[in-house]
C-alpha cells in the first residue's frame, strides 16, 4: 500500500486522542515526546483531509490545561517528597540539576515561568507540579496555565500546519517525504530543547569561586 493510502486509513480521532493523551501525561509530569506527537499530527493533518486542523489544535490545548492542572494538584499534595521519588525512577528529567534549575525559574520569574515553560521541554514536564509543590496561588497558576496552554498548542498547531499545507505542493508525489519531514523536524527540536535545557541546569560560577588552575605539563 502507498503511504499516502496508509496515511489516509489512520482515523482522525485516534489523531485526536493520541494528541491529548501524551501531550495531557507529558504536562502531568511523565517524560513523553508532547511536542514530537504534535508537530507530527499538524504535518499529517495538513496532508490528511479528515483530520481536521481546529479540532487538533483543542485537543492538544485540552490536554496541556488539564494535564497541568492535575499535575499542580498531585505537587500540592506530594510535596518535596514526590520530587524525590520522581528523582530517583527519572533521574535524567528529576535529578537534582534539573529541579534546581526549575526552582530558580520560578523564583524568579513566579508565574511567568508557568506561562514560558510551556515552550521549553523540561519547563513543560516540571510546571504543574512544581507549582504545586511550591504552593503557588491556583487562580495564578490557572491563569498562565491556560494562556500558555493555548498559546503554545494552537500556534503550534496552526502555524505547522500552515507549513505542511505549502510544503504539500512540492511533496504530493513524494508523500513519504512528508513523513520523513514529520519526524525529523520533531527529533531536531527535541534535541535542541534538550541542549539547552542542559545548558540552563548547569551550575554556573559564582564571582567568588577561585579561578581553575591549570595542570602542570
Amino acid at each position: 500500500m502507498h503511504v499516502q493510502e496508509w496515511l489516509e486509513t489512520v482515523p482522525a480521532v485516534s489523531v485526536y486522542l493520541l494528541v491529548g493523551v501524551v501531550i495531557g501525561l507529558e504536562s502531568l509530569g511523565i517524560p513523553l515526546p508532547g511536542e514530537i506527537v504534535l508537530v507530527s499530527s499538524a504535518l499529517l493533518a495538513s496532508q490528511h483531509g479528515d483530520i481536521n486542523p481546529y479540532i487538533l489544535g483543542a485537543c492538544a490545548t485540552a490536554g496541556a490545561i488539564i494535564g497541568d492542572s492535575i499535575g499542580y494538584a498531585i505537587g500540592r499534595k506530594g510535596g518535596r517528597p514526590l520530587l524525590a521519588r520522581l528523582g530517583g525512577k527519572f533521574p535524567k528529567h528529576f535529578g537534582e540539576a534539573q529541579i534546581a534549575m526549575a526552582e530558580r525559574s520560578f523564583q524568579k520569574w513566579g508565574m511567568w515561568a508557568v506561562f514560558f515553560g510551556r515552550f521549553v521541554a523540561l519547563l513543560r514536564i516540571f510546571a504543574g507540579p512544581l507549582a504545586g509543590v511550591l504552593h503557588m496561588p491556583y487562580w495564578k497558576f490557572l491563569i498562565a496555565n491556560v494562556l500558555g496552554g493555548i498559546l503554545w498548542a494552537g500556534g503550534t498547531t496552526a502555524v505547522v500546519y500552515s507549513v505542511g499545507v505549502v510544503a504539500e505542493a512540492w511533496l504530493k508525489r513524494f508523500s513519504w517525504l512528508g513523513l520523513l519531514l514529520a519526524v525529523l523536524i520533531g527529533i531536531v527540536s527535541m534535541l535542541v530543547l534538550r541542549n539547552r535545557a542542559k545548558k540552563a541546569g548547569e551550575p554556573k560560577p559564582s564571582a567568588g569561586d577561585p579561578e581553575p588552575v591549570p595542570a602542570a605539563e
